[in-house]
């Protein structure tokens, strides 16, 4: 079997001329590259190289050599590096789960500062699963998963990328544009306009209005937050949005946020791994990005 040591000698060779000086490129002694090749030959059955004077000259067989020693080695040494960085946590894939749209717009402001910390890193964004992106994480179809509901599973671990207040968005002139806080009786005679969840996922409802046993007047879902945003500047219902959210998306919009309950309604959102991978490095330098991006928000 030709072996990584053999196409390294008779690349020295080509490159240094002569048997001294490819030893002296080797770090080995001649006597060593000398036994070493006649074992090559020997193995293989045919001569490698052969004396003019002082230099030597590869053979028909020795070119072969030659020419699968400059395609194989290269790929080696970078394949060599590349594990080296996988080891290190510096390259690989991380393949992350998105479970809501404001997860995926969180995303988006944070990925391209992940991606400058871990150059070597490629991405692969999963928003759509068969079940639900925690069984994608238990199957191994992601790596991590960002939702903001925290599902108690065996082998699986959250950690905290940031906390936010919800609030309530109505046009400027709503009727309930001047209102301090929010209230569950003031909510039920409105059309809640959210996305495509089931509302035991919406935290307006399971926090705010089930434990009254009130809900709103209707439940209206909508894809497009854009749309959303449109539709509550035209008082077609109001909605309840990250805050965060709401400053970034709405800023040319005629709408007014208003606090949920006297002491406000917060979340967090997390990111759901599976508990060996926690240690990986990049996926520790992926939560150290979000966490500082939400701390930075804060300040």
């Amino acid at each position: 079997m030709i072996e990584h040591s053999h196409l390294k000698i008779i690349q020295a060779l080509h490159i240094n001329g002569t048997l001294t000086e490819a030893a002296n490129a080797l770090c080995l002694s001649q006597p060593a590259l000398s036994h070493q090749i006649s074992y090559l030959e020997k193995k293989l059955s045919v001569t490698l190289w052969e004396r003019e004077g002082r230099n030597l000259r590869l053979t028909q067989a020795g070119k072969l050599l030659l020419e699968v020693a400059n395609q194989v080695l290269p790929v080696l040494s970078q394949a060599e590096k590349t594990l080296g960085a996988y080891s290190e946590g510096r390259q690989g894939i991380l393949r992350i789960g998105v479970e809501c749209y404001p997860c995926f717009e969180w995303l988006t402001g944070m990925i391209g500062q992940f991606m400058r910390k871990m150059p070597e890193m490629d991405i692969d964004i999963v928003q759509k699963f068969q079940f639900t992106g925690l069984e994608g994480l238990l199957n191994h179809h992601i790596d991590v998963l960002i939702t903001p509901d925290m599902v108690k599973k065996e082998n699986i671990v959250y950690e905290i990328l940031a906390e936010y207040q919800l609030v309530l968005l109505v046009a400027a002139n709503h009727p309930l544009a001047d209102i301090k806080y929010l209230t569950p009786e003031l909510l039920s005679k409105e059309t809640l306009l959210t996305f495509p969840v089931s509302p035991e996922r919406l935290d307006i409802l399971t926090h705010f209005m089930t434990p009254v046993h009130l809900e709103p007047a209707k439940l209206k879902q909508i894809e497009s937050l854009e749309i959303m945003l449109q539709m509550t500047v035209l008082k077609r219902g109001v909605c309840v949005l990250p805050e965060w959210l709401i400053d970034i998306k709405s800023k040319d919009l005629k709408l007014r946020k208003i606090r949920i309950g006297k002491k406000g309604l917060y979340q967090k959102l997390l990111l759901a791994m599976r508990e060996p991978d926690k240690a990986i490095p990049y996926i520790q330098q992926f939560i150290a990005v979000g966490q500082k991006i939400a701390e930075d928000s804060t300040t």
